[in-house]
């Protein structure tokens, strides 16, 4: 198992967290959900038609409760080392993380640059389900961002950071929700954690990509 030969090939003591990563297109398109209504009513929601999106890059350490994401407004290789940088940043000091994810094309990319306390490990082909990550969508959507009109690029970014960050406070929710059993990890202590947005450098030289950033910042307890 791919896993275990990352395991094996630390070196005595460190741990190894596994992480599981993924990006979600987040427009003006917006979906529908289910809401509450009187018994014999037709509820009704706003429905937009613009092509305005951004794209949430998100990843999550399940068995620690961490979480590091991007909000980008393009999705590329160059957005993804960015993100990857997050998550390294993310990474216990005594600790290597093992990131699954998908096989996205940016995610293989030959001008990824993967940070040395990062392996990536990718999912079999067409098997979403593998990833805990595409809960994580589905219960940002149902939550706090369908049935939603956003007039702008910056409201739909204001809206993913602010649907993200009430996630990824939410450490017992992390672990119930993206949870996987064949993918457990040592225990550690878990620090106290505060979150916070700020802005990025840009991406491709274009003056107007200044994507939010979502980050963990542990304090000692």
């Amino acid at each position: 198992m791919q896993l275990e030969r990352v395991r094996a090939a630390q070196a005595r003591g460190a741990r190894v967290e596994v992480w599981f990563q993924d990006e979600a297109r987040i427009g003006q398109k917006n979906s529908l959900t289910r809401v509450w209504g009187q018994t014999g009513s037709r509820p009704v929601a706003p429905k937009d038609l613009g092509f305005a999106s951004a794209y949430v890059f998100g990843a999550v350490c399940p068995s620690q409760g961490k979480a590091a994401a991007l909000i980008m407004p393009v999705c590329n290789t160059a957005a993804m080392n960015h993100h990857l940088s997050e998550i390294s940043s993310q990474v216990a000091a005594d600790a290597h993380a093992a990131v699954i994810l998908d096989r996205a094309g940016w995610h293989r990319s030959q001008g990824l640059v993967v940070p040395g306390n990062i392996t990536l490990l990718e999912l079999p082909p067409y098997s979403p389900e593998l990833n805990p990550v595409e809960r994580i969508w589905h219960y940002l959507r149902s939550h706090w961002l369908a049935n939603s009109v956003f007039p702008s690029l910056a409201d739909i970014m204001d809206a993913c950071e602010m649907a993200w960050n009430r996630f990824a406070t939410n450490h017992g929710l992390i672990r119930s929700l993206c949870a996987v059993a064949w993918a457990p990890a040592s225990p550690a202590p878990i620090a106290d954690t505060c979150f916070e947005a700020r802005s990025y450098p840009e991406i491709s030289g274009d003056p107007w990509l200044y994507p939010k950033i979502m980050i963990t910042r542990d304090f000692p307890s």
